[in-house]
């Protein structure tokens, strides 16, 4: 008989066991993420209204306001309803996504070619 066994999901590593701690990281994640929303929308809207706004380092800012905006949404919400619903388990395809996702704007950050003179 094969071993027919296949991964069809990951379990995170806690970040803490007792209820209370883990609803204290959810309030603390949902607090850092709505700070990060509030903070880089408020960029977004500054740079995209202001026609004053429209210079290259204003144009940088606001990409890097838009790609902080990517990243923390690639893993935060994932933490958050961990952390709430005391689950530690992310399926293969979520995990891929995220680890995609994430790639993809730090890859914007820093590009690979890039050369600092």
């Amino acid at each position: 008989m094969p071993n027919s066994s296949s991964i069809s999901e990951f379990l995170l590593l806690a970040l803490a066991d007792t209820r209370q701690l883990q609803l204290l990281h959810f309030w603390l994640f949902l607090g850092i993420y709505l700070a990060a929303l509030l903070g880089n929308g408020l960029i977004s809207t500054a740079v995209a209204c202001d026609q004053r706004l429209h210079t290259p380092m204003d144009f940088f800012l606001l990409n890097l306001a838009l790609l902080d905006l990517g990243c923390i949404s690639t893993t935060l919400p994932k933490a958050m309803a961990n952390a709430l619903w005391d689950t530690r388990a992310i399926s293969y395809a979520g995990c891929a996504a995220q680890v995609f996702f994430y790639v993809f704007f730090m890859c914007r950050v820093f590009p690979p070619h890039s050369h600092v003179l």
